[in-house]
């Protein structure tokens, strides 16, 4: 297990991969966003896209399931996030793309508001199997402090 007091600036994690399939993108569309260039595969080649691309906030949740998958493999068990500080999409992602992301802890700052947890920082970026950034976005976690009891450890 990996406390807030363990984890150092500068860190850096790499996630496995998880690719997306033209079905769900649609499912996710239908559910969630709803427009032609998600929906239909069709209407998706005459778009500005050029190709039947996921919602965005698909790729957003896929890429919390990278992170979290990623911190529970380092042992960093997390409390939340206290927010997105920036989001950034670059790029579209197409049926068949298989991503993947990096994580940078940019800072720690103990937290005012919660006397258990700390925050860290982390720059994620997503990239395609072309390692084409897709997304960036800037998040800030709460991971819990060591306990007294464990300090010695």
């Amino acid at each position: 297990m990996q406390y807030w007091d363990d984890i150092k600036v500068d860190s850096n994690f790499k996630t496995g991969s998880i690719t997306i399939d033209a079905a769900a993108i649609i499912k996710y569309a239908k559910d969630f966003d709803p427009q032609p260039y998600h929906l239909d595969p069709e209407v998706a080649e005459k778009s500005i896209f050029g190709g039947h691309c996921s919602s965005g906030w698909q790729v957003c949740a896929l890429m919390m399931r990278l992170f979290v998958d990623t911190l529970r493999r380092e042992g960093i068990p997390t409390a939340g996030a206290t927010g997105v500080e920036s989001l950034r999409w670059y790029a579209p992602v197409f049926a068949n793309d298989t991503l993947h992301a990096t994580i940078d802890v940019v800072g720690l700052n103990r937290a005012d508001q919660h006397n258990s947890h700390g925050e860290m920082h982390c720059a994620v970026s997503v990239f395609n199997q072309l390692d084409k950034r897709v997304i960036k976005l800037d998040t800030c976690m709460l991971v819990p402090y060591k306990p007294e009891d464990a300090a010695d450890e």
